[in-house]
């Protein structure tokens, strides 16, 4: 994920060249350019081609096609916006564990701190990759003999981590570590855990329906092959750049809502999945008492990664 001061233009543009959707909108303004320079050079230079539309019926298609883009924008920036509000709702439910466990384990309690700080790290992480492309299971920590060979052969790893965590808060019980009014509570903020990817999955697996999509991206193609004809009795030669913005302000945002409808992904402009799990890592650990490695805590404060 691109992070910037949205306030400050400059730098807004300077980014430009971090984010591939833009890199590619500006390959595909480029080549409206070159299809608008023929059609110009065609009609200027060599003969009159009569394929404008009546230019009233035109603007009514350009109001038609943004009312589509807008409809288009607001469902995936909704996608998006709600996937970084579930893995809010997931760092949250990681603490308040970490944090109601704190107060119940004994300080000296080195052994069951480790345990737990482990499983509740380990969650976000193997949501993570579940997610994505598959969990990166070196990035895991071995809380106890065959923890990692376990979770291998698992198609889900997430219930896998939480159905040990589970056990564990059963085990604490049996202890007299906690009491069965303690459980009440913690079961709410563990319950969280899996509702939250399930809520991710649900996003992950229904994009926008393809005959929806299919027909802006067709409605946007033809708007752009009949723009230059409107244009070319009042604009001459100025219909090349003013064809290649009208382009540009079209396919930018379907793009943009192209990139974001899978808020999970490694886009430039996707959630920082990693960043978050790794934060979550750093808290959990600092809550409950248990040394954490500095190479493994600067993660959590590194910079978001921009994946090309």
């Amino acid at each position: 994920m691109i992070v910037y001061k949205s306030t400050d233009w400059w730098e807004a543009l300077r980014h430009l060249r971090s984010s591939g959707v833009i890199r590619l909108l500006l390959r595909r303004v480029l080549f409206v350019g070159l299809y608008a320079t023929a059609i110009t050079a065609t009609e200027v230079l060599y003969a009159h081609i009569d394929l404008s539309v009546d230019k009233e019926f035109f603007t009514f298609l350009g109001i038609m096609l943004s009312l589509l883009l807008v409809f288009r924008t607001n469902t995936a920036y909704d996608r998006f916006y709600e996937g970084r509000r579930l893995w809010g709702h997931l760092v949250n439910n990681c603490r308040n564990l970490a944090s109601l466990l704190h107060a119940r384990l004994p300080a000296h309690d080195h052994a069951n701190r480790a345990y737990l700080a482990g499983l509740l790290s380990n969650f976000p992480i193997a949501l993570d990759g579940h997610l994505r492309k598959g969990v990166e299971f070196h990035k895991l920590t071995e809380v106890e003999d065959g923890f990692i060979s376990h979770l291998q052969r698992l198609d889900h790893v997430p219930s896998g981590i939480a159905t040990q965590l589970q056990e564990f808060y059963e085990r604490l019980l049996d202890q007299e570590l906690i009491l069965p009014m303690h459980l009440l509570t913690i079961q709410r903020h563990h319950e969280a855990l899996l509702d939250v990817a399930g809520a991710c999955e649900r996003i992950k697996a229904t994009p926008i329906p393809f005959s929806y999509s299919y027909f802006i991206k067709g409605f946007i193609t033809v708007f752009i092959v009949i723009m230059p004809f409107n244009l070319l009795d009042t604009y001459q030669y100025l219909t090349i750049p003013v064809t290649m913005f009208g382009a540009y302000a079209l396919l930018g945002v379907e793009m943009i809502g192209d990139e974001i409808e899978d808020p999970f992904g490694k886009d430039s402009n996707d959630l920082p999945l990693t960043q978050i799990s790794n934060r979550i890592r750093a808290n959990v650990h600092e809550i409950l008492g248990v040394d954490l490695h500095e190479d493994i805590r600067a993660l959590a404060d590194a910079p978001y990664t921009v994946v090309f």
